[in-house]
């Protein structure tokens, strides 16, 4: 984990408003569209058979459907259905109020003990991706519900959606996986890093993060 680069002018809505405007030109619209269908297409290919093994062992492992759907936020706050291989029992939320997954989380199923860590439960995002909802890389994909209950005691907590949410991203890279308001005041920092940085280096750079990531199974729950 690298050092949190939190700071009051990046936080600064002022320094943030050039990079926004940059991000919402055509030139990076399509740049970014482009390499985010040509990397989903190379990653669909590669991954194939592990989505297909996938698929049949979490229909043989427990009852429900493979994959799950959940309205998640997108650019601009724009809701959308994210799909996810299920790694959670059917009724992980019986009781109708969202949770946030904790370690050792006794909803998860066998396989998804095994699939979470690998973020292989991610893999049917590539859909998203193709779809246009999400990109490559980005600003974790919230639910809308904690989206607002965030924006009310963190400052700036919008911004973060100025980019299309990612499968990864600086912060998914750099900070474990979050369940408090602390740990999204914290991953908010890393997010806004990333639209004012965004570039191909900086993408590149999280890639090869992102592998290190799934190879020491860092983070998930």
């Amino acid at each position: 984990m690298i050092e949190n680069p939190e700071s009051d002018r990046l936080l600064d809505p002022g320094t943030l408003q050039p990079a926004i405007a940059r991000n919402k030109t055509w030139q990076a619209r399509t740049k970014t569209r482009i390499l985010d269908i040509i990397g989903c297409l190379a990653l669909l290919v590669l991954t194939l058979p592990v989505i297909l093994v996938t698929a049949l062992l979490v229909r043989l492992d427990s009852p429900g459907p493979v994959f799950y759907r959940q309205l998640r936020a997108g650019l601009n706050g724009r809701p959308f259905m994210l799909i996810k291989f299920r790694s959670m029992a059917v009724d992980a939320e019986a009781c109708g109020t969202a949770r946030w997954a904790q370690r050792r989380d006794p909803r998860i199923t066998r396989v998804g003990a095994w699939i979470r860590p690998l973020r292989i439960d991610e893999l049917p995002q590539l859909l998203n991706v193709l779809r246009g909802e999400m990109s490559l890389i980005g600003p974790r994909p919230e639910r809308p519900v904690f989206v607002e209950q965030l924006a009310e005691v963190i400052p700036h907590y919008h911004e973060r959606s100025a980019v299309k949410p990612g499968i990864t991203g600086w912060a998914q890279v750099n900070f474990p996986y979050g369940a408090s308001v602390e740990d999204a005041r914290e991953k908010l920092a890393y997010d806004l890093y990333y639209v004012k940085n965004r570039g191909l280096v900086l993408d590149l750079l999280i890639l090869l993060s992102t592998v290190r990531v799934v190879l020491f199974r860092e983070g998930a729950r």
